[in-house]
């Protein structure tokens, strides 16, 4: 009699559970149908579908005010909606075509469906892929036109808006109007966050990056920033979380002790690094995890740098200095290190500045803690320098033969802009392959600079060394 009564409710509940996802398979479809024409709408608002004066033109024009809005934007961001919805009809169906069967997690053969399981599975596979489609759909901007000062329709839309769904993402590049509409002290009377144009193409990192809770800690991922800036997505956004530190942070060695000592291992924080403090980070050391330079965490080693003469394409600050007496002021130091030539120049009392990223090793950190500068910088970016400021640019192992021509370019040029009349580009031990030397010196000479030293010389067989000296003529113009 009970097994009886049990088969009669199991078969009860898979009826009704059948009418239910019957029900939710129709109004999906509704949905659907409603979504679709939601965004023919708004394609129709921005003006895809009008009609223009060149038949052949008609499904690729925009009315006027929206020529900077991004169609291609709101496009993938529609179909993303449609597909989470596809994907949603695709569930049920599945469901119900294996209900019953043992195969079945939710509602497995033999068994009565509880209205736990059946709520569980409608939060779960139901309500909350609704819910995405719902937020990513809601979360589409069109511009709104406004009246300009010649009654013409001005209509425009914060950059990128349509592609990032992650709140912080939104609210950062979003334009930001001052208050009470007044001129800033720039002059302009709006605000915009950049982010850099690579990060379309990273999207799901970047997502992942800014998905936090404002106002508390921040996860421990500064190698994922990293690994965004390396990829493009430079400059990244600013976040509205605590950054983290080490939990034994201790003072930091006065100047004078500081510059020519390793600093105390609990002041770095390790987790993202092979190693767990300084002395694993020894040449001698083959799993130290970086081999981006040998050596540069031994501070007796680093000492002998630039003040001792040991060949003939290493220079020495006190011979470089010599040709501009009291000039060299200030400068920016390109190279991969620990900051060993800023610090020897600060001996020398020359302000260096170092860029760096943090490539296997707490080289951003070990800098700042000997008591120096350092410059958190890819070279994704334009140094962020005004023109003609510095009298010295150094490079070290930073460039060499592996680099991309047209990028060198670039580079060179930059480092030509901020770089002031009279002053110097020391290039420190740049290296490639003999065939390609033609092609960089040209690189380094079409600047016409001054040439005050200019050594070649064998790194091996097949490659070559090229250290020189240069100053940036005037250029009265």
């Amino acid at each position: 009699m009970r097994s009886s009564k049990a088969r009669r409710f199991g078969a009860w509940s898979s009826l009704r559970l059948s009418r239910i996802m019957a029900v939710l398979q129709y109004i999906l479809g509704i949905f659907v149908i409603f979504v679709s024409l939601a965004s023919l709408h708004r394609f129709y608002s921005a003006g895809v579908f009008l009609p223009a004066n060149d038949s052949c033109e008609k499904f690729h024009t925009v009315k006027d005010g929206y020529a900077d809005f991004d169609i291609m934007a709101l496009s993938d961001r529609v179909d993303e909606v449609l597909n989470q919805l596809l994907n949603l009809q695709d569930k049920l169906e599945f469901t119900v075509r294996n209900m019953g069967k043992s195969t079945q997690p939710h509602f497995p053969a033999g068994k009565p469906i509880s209205s736990s399981d059946l709520k569980l599975f409608l939060e779960e596979d139901v309500i909350q892929p609704l819910y995405s489609a719902y937020v990513a759909l809601r979360l589409i901007r069109i511009p709104k036109p406004e009246e300009g000062a010649d009654h013409l329709v001005n209509i425009r839309e914060d950059p990128l808006i349509n592609h990032f769904t992650v709140e912080e993402i939104r609210k950062y590049i979003t334009q930001k109007g001052n208050r009470g509409g007044n001129l800033n002290i720039y002059g302009t009377n709006k605000t915009f966050n950049t982010i850099g144009h690579a990060c379309v193409l990273m999207r799901k990192e970047l997502e992942e990056y800014m998905n936090y809770d404002v106002g508390s800690y921040c996860k421990d991922d500064w190698n994922l920033a990293q690994t965004l800036m390396l990829g493009g997505c430079d400059p990244l956004p600013r976040r509205r979380c605590l950054a983290r530190a080490s939990k034994f942070y201790q003072r930091p060695l006065p100047i004078n002790e500081s510059l020519w000592q390793l600093p105390d291992d609990r002041n770095v924080r390790w987790s993202n690094y092979q190693c767990r403090d300084f002395k694993c980070l020894s040449s001698k050391n083959h799993k130290r995890g970086f081999s981006i330079c040998t050596g540069c965490f031994e501070m007796e080693k680093e000492k002998m740098k630039w003040v001792k003469d040991t060949s003939l394409v290493e220079f020495l600050i006190s011979d470089v200095l010599a040709l501009k007496p009291g000039e060299i002021r200030i400068g920016l130091d390109v190279s991969t290190g620990t900051g060993s030539f800023a610090a020897r120049m600060r001996e020398w009392n020359v302000t260096i500045i170092s860029t760096v990223l943090n490539i296997g090793a707490p080289f951003s950190e070990i800098i700042s803690l000997r008591g120096l500068v350092p410059l958190y910088f890819s070279m994704n970016q334009r140094l962020p320098f005004f023109d003609n400021t510095l009298d010295l640019i150094h490079t070290n192992v930073f460039l060499a033969g592996w680099i991309d021509l047209l990028l060198l370019d670039f580079i060179l040029f930059d480092w030509d802009r901020i770089l002031r009349p009279g002053g110097l580009l020391w290039v420190d031990k740049f290296f490639c392959s003999r065939k390609d030397l033609d092609d960089y010196v040209y690189m380094f000479l079409q600047f016409r600079y001054r040439k005050h030293k200019w050594v070649v010389s064998f790194k091996s067989k097949d490659e070559v060394y090229l250290s020189a000296l240069l100053e940036k003529p005037p250029r009265s113009l």
